[in-house]
């Protein structure tokens, strides 16, 4: 009988377990996936998908993911970044997935040629409404999916109304009316998507001209305007306004912690629309495995419990309730009495028809003339309406204060152009310029900052009574040593 020689095994077993170590690490590498997601969401929802789809991918296909977020800004910021960096580099930008924002973005780089196609599995595709109130929710070419849904309407604080004695709102006309003066919140639609939209829906549900009015008597009644959505529903949370135009789950966010009987929020009737929040792969994505497992991800109804779940449901978002809706219709009956949202968007009724091509088309030029003639003129425009209100608000003087300078044509027209900076920067010089003459008109020129002299003369009579004879005395006194 041959004895086994022991010494030659385990020397044989230390070559193979050094082996091992130089390969193990190796296949490691090799199941670790990088995934460059640029997006204009919040903390919370970063968090919750990170994890989500870190999860899934490691259950499914055995890889661990590191997602890298870019944070640019809001919605319109990421919009102007990565159209800038395909500017300078046609092939690729370095970046795999683009998340949020609505659709109207998404429509613009689909035309442009900067999205990635990819069809979802029929599994996948098959539960997935293919419309909402006449929007699509996913691309028929498959450049982009619907992530979730969002709509838009007013926050507005019932203790403060009911202190102030002013009406509850029902309409965004409401917000232009007078007795709502310096009451009213919004953010600046050049840095928050969700306040574009909701000024793109009010020039639809109105028409151009009445459009105009609404956002312009609107905006003679904002207290100040905010960079981000969030700040201007938080301040109505806070009663630092009594009204705010927010998107759905911030609104339901501050319901939730304060309470229904002291916030409320209303989506005007036939006034609004429901409309997709999209996510798609960008053109020459570094890793685009990667980017088509997380939009199966986020289109399967694993991802799509995160959106609408409360925190701590199984299956649902762990750290931070998102409070959003849902593109799967048959999970409204599914996850009833599980979820954050009380509402089911497939049952609910609009009039209004969006046209998602035309608000696409003109969003940099809307967000300039929003910029030009409400925001960087405010302090002359609520001069000019607080003096139009004055003097009873004569027909003529609201259709001056409320006159665009272009027809909705010639904004149109305007769009095919505004890739051209000198062209854009003339015409937004022209509009503030067009702004401050007929807000002088109605309003008269800016007072001058009485309390503003009367600072700098008393300031100069202590530099006279104090600090000159100081320096004297140390002249002296330095002269005499």
């Amino acid at each position: 009988m041959v004895r086994p020689n022991l010494e030659g095994h385990l020397r044989a077993w230390g070559h193979l377990h050094a082996l091992l170590l130089l390969i193990v690490p190796s296949v490691a590498l090799a199941l670790e996936e990088e995934l460059i997601i640029v997006s204009p969401h919040w903390e919370g929802i970063q968090r919750e998908f990170e994890r989500g789809f870190g999860e899934y991918a490691l259950r499914n296909f055995g890889k661990k993911v590191k997602v890298e977020w870019l944070d640019v800004g809001g919605t319109s910021e990421v919009l102007r970044f990565v159209k800038s960096e395909f500017s300078k580099r046609p092939e690729g930008i370095g970046i795999d997935v683009i998340f949020g924002g609505g659709i109207d973005p998404y429509i613009e780089l689909s035309r442009l040629g900067l999205l990635q196609p990819y069809r979802l599995p029929d599994s996948l595709l098959s539960r997935i409404a293919p419309e909402i109130g006449g929007i699509p929710i996913y691309d028929p070419k498959y450049r982009w999916y619907g992530a979730t849904l969002a709509g838009f309407g007013i926050i507005y604080n019932r203790a403060v109304l009911k202190l102030l004695g002013l009406p509850e709102p029902k309409t965004w006309e409401d917000l232009g009316d007078p007795s709502l003066f310096s009451w009213v919140g919004s953010a600046d639609p050049r840095s928050s998507g969700s306040v574009h939209m909701a000024y793109e829906i009010i020039l639809q549900a109105y028409g151009w001209r009445k459009g105009w009015e609404v956002i312009t008597r609107m905006g003679g009644n904002v207290r100040a305007f905010t960079r981000g959505a969030n700040e201007s529903v938080k301040d109505v949370a806070a009663g630092e306004v009594a009204y705010g135009l927010a998107i759905d789950f911030y609104a339901w966010a501050q319901v939730n912690r304060i309470g229904p009987d002291k916030i409320g929020y209303v989506m005007p009737e036939g006034l609004t629309v429901v409309n997709p929040d999209a996510v798609a792969i960008l053109k020459g994505a570094p890793h685009p495995e990667a980017a088509r497992r997380f939009l199966e991800f986020v289109m399967s109804e694993e991802g799509q419990r995160l959106w609408m779940c409360r925190k701590g449901v199984p299956g649902g978002p762990r750290e931070y309730q998102l409070g959003r809706f849902s593109v799967l219709p048959d999970l409204y009956g599914k996850l009833r009495g599980l979820t954050a949202v009380s509402a089911n968007p497939f049952s609910m009724g609009s009039s209004l028809e969006y046209d998602a091509d035309k608000g696409s088309e003109r969003w940099r030029v809307l967000n300039d003339m929003v910029g030009a003639l409400i925001i960087d003129v405010h302090d002359d425009l609520v001069r000019a309406w607080r003096a139009v209100i004055g003097r009873g608000l004569r027909e003529e003087e609201v259709e001056l204060l409320c006159r665009p300078p272009v027809s909705e044509e010639e904004a149109l027209r305007l769009a095919d152009r505004w890739d051209d900076p000198e062209f854009r920067n003339e015409r937004i010089a022209e509009w503030r310029t067009f702004a401050r003459k007929k807000y002088e008109k109605l309003g008269g020129r800016p007072e001058p900052d009485r309390w503003g002299r009367i600072a700098t003369v008393l300031a100069l009579g202590m530099w006279v009574a104090f600090v000159l004879p100081y320096m004297q005395r140390s002249f002296k006194r330095r002269r005499l040593r």
